[in-house]
């Protein structure tokens, strides 16, 4: 591609520095970064620090009021066949509360096998995956599906071995209706076989949902203009582990590609926004958005997932504009990006996008459906190639400089086709049941 010495020389620098492995090891020593947390608020200090550090002007923390969920005990006790009792974690927004009743196994916890059994009055026990020839359905929807249907709690079995009870919020910000909880793989075994013999459980939940406070860190580079492109990573994570994956990583990204941006000559100002309270309901990205002018924002790039393993994928949210950069930079750079056109409401760009902005999603993954180590206790420094990280944001540099240039156009989503995209996906079930689907599109 064609750099400027500036940027050439930003590049280069990119490929050795030693600062993104600085920044993730203060960020993860911190402890849990759970939204709306003393240890979030920490965080938020830490990426403002490194935001300076790479040259960002106007590094300000901009907070807002977010509700506050705190976990306290599970217990998980199996009262027949026998007594024995099981690992278990609270999900986010899980209420407090009691349940003994029957393990039903839902399988996948996809609305037909959870239509196909009786779930009322007992204790659903569903997958974290999907089956590879079905869409993919949301913890959300599956949670959302198995209380309609009357269970009284629902437990959340994690795909990946290693003992590791998974995490993840059942809801976008709102106490939810009914316990669930998390429990591992060989944890979900035996339920699944307790549940073919009638087996029984006694559930308690310790949890509180009060008000608390989040906070964004916002900073700028680039000239004053009448629109900018929005750069943006969530610096939250699960308070069960260093949130190493997710997201340090994409924080991590986002500051070197900060870097690069810094020491560019832009046509058009670039505005960076790390997020609070993406795990607790992409509440910091939806009062980012609240508090813009849609009309302002040319695009948005969201950096939730890169730099965690080696291949980028740039997904572009129905947008040809964000594609076609997307694609000029892979060429440009003979580095692999895989473009996925398809859109999702799971991450901070989607308060965006329903709002007309043209997105780009630059996300990495292991090539294995699920989250892998994500949401687990083994979301740790110790899986990170920084390697990765620094490639990631040298690439998703050069896209925001793409985007930024005056005349590369981003036309504003048509949201007849952003409401087609998203039903010919098969995502209306799952972000009704979630409550994400927009009034308008009714």
């Amino acid at each position: 591609m064609d750099l400027s010495d500036d940027v050439a020389a930003a590049v280069g620098r990119a490929w050795t520095d030693t600062d993104p492995w600085s920044f993730l090891t203060e960020l993860t020593a911190l402890g849990s970064r759970m939204g709306a947390s003393e240890g979030e608020a920490r965080a938020a200090g830490t990426v403002a620090d490194a935001f300076a550090d790479a040259g960002l002007k106007r590094v300000r923390e901009q907070p807002f009021d977010a509700p506050a969920w705190r976990r306290g005990e599970t217990t998980l006790r199996l009262t027949a066949p026998g007594d024995r009792e099981f690992e278990a974690i609270a999900l986010p927004y899980s209420p407090a509360g009691e349940v003994s009743g029957e393990l039903v196994d839902v399988g996948y916890g996809t609305p037909e096998e959870i239509a196909a059994v009786d779930v009322e009055g007992k204790v659903a026990v569903a997958s974290t995956t999907t089956p590879s020839d079905s869409r993919f359905i949301h913890r959300m929807e599956k949670f959302g599906a198995a209380a309609e249907a009357g269970a009284e709690a629902f437990v959340f079995v994690n795909h990946v071995p290693g003992q590791l009870p998974p995490t993840g919020s059942l809801t976008f910000g709102d106490e939810a209706s009914v316990p669930a909880v998390g429990v591992s793989k060989e944890t979900g075994a035996w339920l699944t076989e307790y549940a073919a013999e009638g087996g029984t459980v006694d559930l308690a939940v310790e949890a509180e949902t009060v008000p608390g406070e989040s906070r964004n860190v916002l900073a700028r580079t680039g000239p004053e203009t009448d629109e900018h492109v929005l750069a943006v990573a969530h610096y939250d994570a699960h308070d069960i582990a260093e949130g190493a994956l997710d997201n340090g990583c994409g924080i991590a990204t986002l500051v070197v590609a900060a870097r690069v941006l810094a020491a560019a000559e832009l046509d058009v100002g670039v505005r960076f926004a790390a997020v609070g309270c993406e795990e607790t309901g992409l509440l910091g990205s939806e009062h980012l958005a609240e508090t813009s002018d849609p009309d302002a924002v040319k695009a948005v790039v969201n950096l939730d997932g890169a730099g965690r393993f080696r291949d980028l994928i740039a997904m572009t949210h129905t947008s040809e504009a964000t594609a076609e950069v997307a694609r000029r930079v892979a060429d440009g750079t003979r580095q692999p990006v895989d473009v996925e056109e398809e859109p999702h409401p799971f991450s901070d760009q989607w308060p965006f996008v329903r709002r007309g902005v043209p997105a780009l999603q630059l996300h990495s993954d292991s090539g294995e459906r699920g989250r892998g180590w994500g949401h687990t206790h083994a979301d740790t420094r110790d899986k990170v190639d920084d390697r990765c990280v620094r490639e990631h944001g040298v690439l998703a540099a050069l896209m925001v400089r793409e985007l930024a240039r005056e005349d590369v156009e981003a036309p504003v989503l048509d949201a007849y086709d952003l409401e087609e995209a998203f039903r010919e996906a098969d995502f209306e079930p799952g972000m009704k049941a979630a409550g994400l689907w927009p009034d308008d599109w009714e």
